[in-house]
C-alpha cells in the first residue's frame, strides 16, 4: 500500500516537472516552442524508457505526446512522438497475457489476460465516453479519436495519393501517415492477447471489449458471428454490418472493381470468404445452424459451392444473375484461396463459421471444380474461359493426375 502511493507520488511529480517544459511552449509554433517540445519528449523518456523500473508516463503526459504527433509541424517531431508512443506501449501494455502460478493446477503456470483499465488511450470509444466528450475529443485535433475521427483521419489520408502525383508529400500528410500506423499498433497491441485469450476460453467478453470492436475488423466480426451461433453475445453488444458483407456490397454494385480487388486481395482466408459470401448473396442463404443449435453447417463452405453447381437448375439461375465471366473470376480466386489455405496446412473451420466436410478431400474440389466450369460452358455456349480459369483447371487437373 505504502509502495503504491509512493508509486502515484512520483508519478504526480514526473507529471508536474515534464508538463511545465511543454506548458511553458505555449500555442505557437516557433523553433524555442519545438525545442520545448522535443525536451518534453527526451524528458518522459528519459523517466519512463531509460531507467530499468522506469515509471508509466500519466494520461496527460500521453495525451500531450499523441497531440506532439498529431499537430507536429517538423519531421524531427513526428518521428520523436511516434518512436516514443511506441517504445511506451511496449513497456507499459495496455493488454496482455500474464504467467500466474497456481498451486493446485496441474500445470505449474497458466496464461492470465491482464488489460489495464486506467490506462490512457488514443481513443474515445465505447459506452466510458459520453456524446460531448466524442465530439470535443473530435474538435481537438490534438485529441484522442473516435470512430468518426478515424474514418475522417483515413479520408485524409487518402487524399495524400492526389497529392503525391501533384507535389511534394506535405509534413501534414506525412503525420497523418504516421498517426494511422500507430493506431494500427495501437489496435494489435490490445487485439491480440485478447484474441488469442478468447480461442482459449471461448470468454466473448474480452474481445467484445477490445477497441477493434469499435471500429470493425474482419477477424472480430467472423469471431463474433461464432460467438453469437453459441449464443455468448447479448444485446448489450449491439448491431452492426460487418465489414465483409460492405465490402460485396461495394463488389456487386460496382463490378468494374472485382477483378482488381481480388487481384491484389492476398489474404488467403478472406479472400475465399469473400468469393462465398458473393456468391451466396445470390444464391440466397445457406441452411444455417440456430442459436445454441447442435452441428456445424457444411453448405457454407467452397466444397457445399461446388456442389451447388452439379445442378443445372442452380447453374442456370447463378450464370442469368451475375454472369460467366464474374462467376469465372469467383471460383477461381476461391480455388486459388483454397489451395494456399490447404498447403499451409490451415484448417478451413472458421470460414462461414463451418469447417470443410471431412469427406470432401483435396481431389473432390478439384473434380466438383472442372465440373462447375463444364457446367458454365453447358448453359452458356458462347462462353471464353479467362485466362485465370484456365489456370485454375489447369491446376486442378495437375493434382488430380499426380494423384
Amino acid at each position: 500500500m505504502e509502495s503504491s502511493s509512493r508509486s502515484r507520488s512520483h508519478a504526480g511529480s514526473m507529471e508536474e516537472n515534464t508538463m511545465a517544459i511543454i506548458d511553458a511552449a505555449g500555442a505557437k509554433d516557433t523553433q524555442d516552442t519545438d525545442d520545448d517540445r522535443m525536451a518534453f519528449l527526451e524528458a518522459v523518456r528519459a523517466s519512463s524508457i531509460v531507467p530499468e523500473s522506469g515509471t508509466a508516463p500519466t494520461n496527460k503526459m500521453f495525451e500531450a505526446i499523441f497531440q506532439i504527433l498529431k499537430v507536429g509541424k517538423s519531421l524531427e517531431l513526428i518521428m520523436a512522438s511516434y518512436q516514443l508512443l511506441n517504445e511506451l506501449d511496449k513497456c507499459f501494455p495496455r493488454a496482455y497475457l500474464s504467467n500466474v502460478d497456481k498451486s493446485n493446477s496441474s500445470c505449474t503456470a497458466l496464461l492470465e489476460p491482464v488489460v489495464v483499465k486506467e490506462a490512457w488511450s488514443p481513443f474515445s470509444l465505447g459506452s466510458d465516453a459520453t456524446c460531448g466528450e466524442r465530439q470535443t475529443a473530435n474538435k481537438n485535433s490534438g485529441g484522442p479519436l473516435d470512430s468518426s475521427g478515424f474514418h475522417l483521419l483515413i479520408q485524409n489520408i487518402v487524399k495524400v495519393t492526389d497529392e503525391m502525383n501533384s507535389q511534394a508529400l506535405n509534413i501534414k500528410s506525412l503525420g497523418n501517415m504516421f498517426v494511422f500506423q500507430y493506431l494500427v499498433n495501437v489496435l494489435e497491441g490490445d487485439f491480440l492477447p485478447r484474441n488469442s485469450m478468447y480461442k482459449e476460453t471461448m470468454n466473448w467478453t474480452l474481445l467484445r471489449e477490445s477497441l477493434i470492436n469499435m471500429l470493425l475488423i474482419m477477424e472480430l466480426d467472423m469471431s463474433k458471428k461464432k460467438a453469437d451461433m453459441q449464443g455468448h453475445t447479448t444485446r448489450a453488444d449491439g448491431v452492426r454490418t460487418p465489414l465483409v458483407e460492405i465490402i460485396i456490397d461495394e463488389l456487386t454494385y460496382n463490378e468494374d472493381i472485382l477483378s482488381p480487388f481480388l487481384q491484389v486481395f492476398n489474404e488467403p482466408k478472406w479472400k475465399l470468404e469473400i468469393a462465398l459470401q458473393y456468391f451466396w448473396k445470390y444464391i440466397g442463404k445457406p441452411s444455417v445452424r440456430t442459436r445454441r443449435s447442435n452441428g456445424p453447417t457444411e453448405d457454407a463452405t467452397f466444397g457445399g459451392l461446388l456442389k451447388y453447381f452439379s445442378n443445372n437448375t442452380n447453374t442456370k439461375n447463378i450464370i442469368r444473375k451475375i454472369g460467366t465471366e464474374v462467376a469465372q473470376l469467383l471460383l477461381a480466386h476461391a480455388f486459388q484461396a483454397y489451395l494456399s489455405l490447404s498447403s499451409e496446412q490451415q484448417s478451413v473451420k472458421g470460414i462461414s463459421n463451418s469447417k470443410e466436410d471431412a469427406s470432401i478431400s483435396s481431389l473432390e474440389i478439384c473434380k466438383n471444380m472442372i465440373s462447375a466450369f463444364n457446367s458454365f460452358r453447358g448453359k452458356d455456349g458462347h462462353m471464353e474461359i479467362l485466362p485465370l480459369g484456365k489456370e485454375a483447371l489447369f491446376t486442378a487437373a495437375t493434382i488430380l493426375s499426380t494423384k
